[in-house]
């Protein structure tokens, strides 16, 4: 199978240097809208794709982003791998703003949203003991180690509702959970392409210290900004190197997370709910069969 990278964050990830065949295009969805078109390109002869994650301009809050529709999307434009690029806060004393975390566990504290393709009329459960695919994992860890990147390897990401930040007894929460980072937009990404058999990574961009430290000022929208524009180039960097070190063939992932529906799916083929079938024609079409 050939390598598709899908790419999904904010601004200065899509206008990256040498892009070639660039066109923004609309994928549709049977979820409902993404949350933005796509842009589709190569670099390098690999296939990239662009889906700026809360849309061009920031339209959409964490908790009003389609993620089925944006994972979907993926899946239907060819995507094997997804990268997503993350500000984040730090609740570690040594995580300090500028640092980049390559995290390997998530703690979901979300509910709001529509986390799973599946439900009434096709039941599945897929693994996530292990939600970060190792292999793409140490292709970014290989690239920053390559671009001098200041990143730290593992780490886990607890993710909540927003949008507003925390309050101080939450973030001393978190840090007593031993919670590295915190930010409002990794779940349910990470979730649904699990379900949809995309190898997954996150490179997680420290803005702030959350409000836990006392000789730091709370977060705010202005130092994220600040800290994110700072970290452009350097992403950019990052990107454009694990490109140029990325196979052009898809190599299967150790976890399994290519093929995570395998033995997932608990409903009987007959007990099947055919409007539902047909939805998950791209994300579960290989296990569940044209006929569903």
């Amino acid at each position: 199978m050939r390598a598709v990278l899908g790419i999904i964050g904010g601004s200065g990830l899509y206008d990256l240097p040498g892009l070639e065949k660039a066109e923004w295009q609309c994928v549709e969805s049977p979820w409902g809208k993404p949350s933005d078109s796509m842009l589709f390109a190569e670099l390098n002869g690999l296939p990239l794709r662009f889906l700026p994650r809360h849309g061009r301009g920031h339209r959409f809050s964490p908790s009003h982003i389609n993620y089925r529709a944006n994972i979907d999307a993926m899946k239907r434009a060819g995507v094997t791998d997804i990268i997503s690029v993350s500000a984040v806060g730090s609740l570690r004393e040594d995580f300090e703003p500028g640092r980049f975390v390559i995290v390997d566990q998530f703690i979901d504290r979300t509910f709001a949203r529509d986390k799973s393709f599946f439900g009434d009329g096709v039941t599945a459960h897929v693994s996530m003991a292990d939600p970060v695919s190792p292999l793409l994992a140490e292709r970014i860890a290989r690239a920053c180690e390559a671009e001098g990147v200041n990143c730290q390897r593992g780490g886990t990401y607890i993710v909540m509702e927003g949008p507003q930040f925390s309050t101080l007894a939450e973030s001393r929460l978190y840090r007593s959970w031993g919670c590295d980072v915190i930010g409002m937009t990794n779940m349910p990404e990470a979730k649904l392409a699990r379900e949809a058999e995309i190898s997954y990574a996150t490179i997680a961009m420290v803005t702030d210290y959350d409000c836990w430290h006392h000789e730091h000022e709370s977060v705010d929208v202005q130092e994220v900004l600040r800290v994110m524009h700072d970290n452009r180039e350097r992403v950019q960097r990052l990107l454009l190197r694990i490109v140029q070190d990325f196979p052009p063939e898809h190599q299967a992932c150790p976890i399994g997370s290519d093929r995570a529906l395998e033995h997932a799916v608990m409903t009987a083929p007959e007990s099947r709910d055919p409007a539902l079938v047909k939805k998950l024609d791209a994300v579960a079409g290989r296990v569940l069969g044209a006929g569903g």
